[in-house]
């Protein structure tokens, strides 16, 4: 996924109400970004950090600058921008780099599904294979050398392990996908310190036949792309 235009530095001054944050631009302007990342983003927004920025060309945006990108103080990167998480992983099975995922010939988004009203991120189909339901999730908490998720408790993500218990139990392949967002993770665990109840509907997902897949983003302002596979250890 290249970034086009080419992303802009600015130093992090401060995010706040969730949505926004505050920079300073090599030149010294002041300028609020727009924050897609609703999540508690610790250790992503360090007030200091270089913050790298898309501009969009739409003229009706009251923020038109979006945070996409944090480099850490201690030379991490990490992407920020969630939405970014989907269109990776996208990218990554149309071109072959998730092999787990490979041999499918109909790939669709946001296909609504389950007793819980929920929608799948993607739902990958062909003649002679089992449907495949793909939740992603980006992972980018990292504590102790260790990457975690989720970085704060989600009702959201404990819905979508029961329902894609649910999946795996009909007969059908129900994949959880992680996509480490996070130069610093080189492995991925349950949070069980934040959210116990997600930790063990983790392992019970995985116990029933949920499929769990964990690819890491190669980082840098020109683009992104999903090129490691990790071990979730559970």
């Amino acid at each position: 996924m290249d970034y086009f235009p080419a992303l802009k530095p600015a130093r992090l001054v401060t995010r706040y109400k969730r949505f926004l944050a505050d920079v300073i631009t090599p030149e010294g302007t002041t300028m609020t970004l727009h924050c897609a990342n609703t999540g508690a983003m610790t250790g992503c927004a360090t007030p200091g950090d270089t913050v790298w920025y898309s501009t969009s060309a739409s003229t009706t945006r009251k923020y038109p600058h979006s945070w996409e990108l944090t480099e850490t103080q201690n030379g991490h990167w990490i992407c920020v921008n969630t939405l970014r998480a989907n269109a990776l992983v996208r990218e990554a099975i149309a071109d072959g780099t998730i092999q787990e995922l490979a041999g499918y010939t109909s790939l669709q988004a946001e296909v609504k599904y389950g007793a819980e009203r929920s929608r799948i991120d993607f739902l990958l189909q062909a003649e002679t294979r089992r449907n495949c339901y793909i939740e992603v999730k980006s992972v980018t908490l990292l504590q102790q050398n260790k990457g975690y998720f989720p970085d704060a408790v989600t009702e959201r993500g404990q819905k979508h392990l029961r329902e894609l218990i649910k999946i795996a139990e009909s007969g059908e392949r129900a994949v959880l996908f992680f996509a480490v967002l996070h130069s610093g993770i080189e492995d991925v665990s349950p949070a069980r310190h934040i959210d116990a109840r997600y930790a063990e509907l983790l392992a019970q997902a995985q116990q029933n036949g949920v499929e769990l897949l964990c690819y890491k983003a190669q980082f840098s302002p020109a683009g992104l792309s999903l090129k490691k596979s990790l071990h979730v250890e559970l």
